[in-house]
């Protein structure tokens, strides 16, 4: 009898030991900065929370890759320094993905294509490229694909931002004559946000193709495999339709 009691409980031990291993494995987290001011992307709400479609699709990336994320707000500027220093362990913030950018770091799948594209006062005329603006300074945030793009073409003036927002604020009150954003931050600052409605209106078509994705520490294979496992489930049931829907359409 004791020895059968002895086996119960060993067994209950074991068992327990694989429980607890086997959790710690599903709770695994991951790092991953955001500078979120970058309405809808990511952007801090009225209750003080990190929200976006960059938030939500990584978190249904998390849920189908058996992992969980804990966001860290950081500061665009100096964001990929951070990644290289180990003091996360991705980035998502509509970082686009670069042949450059792959030189230091490592990225994802692709999760959505977002060109660059030219906002104006809504009184402008006779503006819809870049090239329509020379002689004037047209603005971006510092060191995006929006920056780059205007320093592409001669006779325009580039002016960079800390934050897009700093730079609509500047456009809104005439002292730049157009900025340069991805799609999606264009659409939001210049269809949905309610202080620019009427204000603003994007002009032309996008002039780039661009495609955001996660990026990792260069050579972070583990990361990398479990952010993409997650993701590709994601995108491939289209849930990331449905995202689209509810921040950028």
């Amino acid at each position: 009898m004791k020895r059968g009691l002895l086996i119960l409980i060993i067994a209950v031990l074991a068992l327990s030991v694989l429980f607890v291993g086997c959790k710690k494995k599903e709770e695994a987290v991951i790092t991953v900065a955001t500078d979120a001011t970058w309405p809808p992307m990511e952007y801090v709400d009225a209750n003080k929370e990190i929200v976006g479609f960059d938030i939500d699709l990584l978190n249904l990336a998390a849920k189908e890759g058996g992992f969980t994320v804990e966001f860290r707000n950081t500061a665009w500027d100096g964001i990929f320094a951070g990644l290289a220093n180990g003091n996360y362990d991705a980035v998502i913030s509509s970082v686009t993905i670069t042949e450059e950018r792959k030189e230091t770091m490592d990225f994802s799948v692709p999760y959505i294509n977002a060109g660059q594209v030219l906002i104006v006062p809504s009184s402008t005329s006779g503006v819809t490229t870049l090239n329509d603006l020379k002689g004037k300074s047209v603005g971006a945030q510092i060191g995006t694909t929006g920056s780059f793009e205007i320093e592409k073409v001669d006779g325009v003036t580039l002016k960079t931002y800390d934050e897009l927002g700093l730079a609509i604020e500047d456009l809104v009150n005439g002292r730049i004559a157009g900025v340069v954003a991805d799609t999606p931050i264009a659409a939001d600052f210049a269809l949905q946000n309610e202080s620019y409605k009427g204000k603003l209106k994007i002009v032309g078509e996008p002039f780039t193709d661009e495609y955001y994705g996660v990026a990792v520490k260069k050579g972070n294979k583990e990361v990398l495999d479990k952010i993409n496992a997650g993701l590709k489930k994601v995108l491939d049931a289209g849930k990331d339709e449905e995202l689209k829907d509810k921040w950028l359409r």
